[in-house]
């Protein structure tokens, strides 16, 4: 759980200032601090309290490997993405790689281990947005914001 002081920046994350300045500070940040820690720890960790994980995925266009910092609410085996890009009015880059090569790598507390990436609908959509929003507030601003349909995306353990 999110002490005060997490609850805070949780709540100035959400602000469309807060956004404004993490999507263009947080992500480099995070690669470095994630880096040093032996893929354990990131600044949105130690900051706001929120679960963090790094997404090796292959570039839809590039082929190339991509490597991105984000929030991922445990779910089952797997967890919970959102492409929220922090209401931003595109998804980010992820989504797109995602749909086209679902195979991607999660490193969590400096354990890396392959998934299966999946996109979820209907019921299913609305079941895991209402799990990850419970998670995090700032999701509810980010879709209000976006103007856009969030996509919301299950990593199960690939077989």
């Amino acid at each position: 759980m999110a002490n005060s002081a997490q609850r805070a920046i949780q709540y100035l994350a959400a602000t469309r200032f807060g956004s404004w300045i993490l999507v263009r500070v947080l992500p480099p940040i995070d690669r470095v601090i994630f880096r040093l820690s032996g893929n354990k720890l990131t600044l949105v960790t130690l900051l706001a309290g929120l679960p963090t994980l790094l997404l090796v995925s292959t570039g839809a266009k590039s082929g190339q490997p991509r490597t991105t910092p984000l929030v991922g609410i445990p779910h089952g085996d797997g967890y919970i993405l959102i492409g929220s890009n922090f209401g931003q009015p595109h998804h980010p880059a992820w989504v797109y790689n995602l749909r086209v090569h679902p195979a991607i790598q999660l490193i969590r507390n400096g354990q890396a281990c392959e998934y299966t990436a999946r996109e979820v609908h209907g019921e299913e959509y609305e079941t895991c947005w209402q799990k990850a929003a419970n998670y995090y507030a700032g999701y509810q601003a980010y879709k209000v914001r976006a103007g856009r349909k969030i996509a919301v995306f299950v990593f199960e353990p690939a077989k």
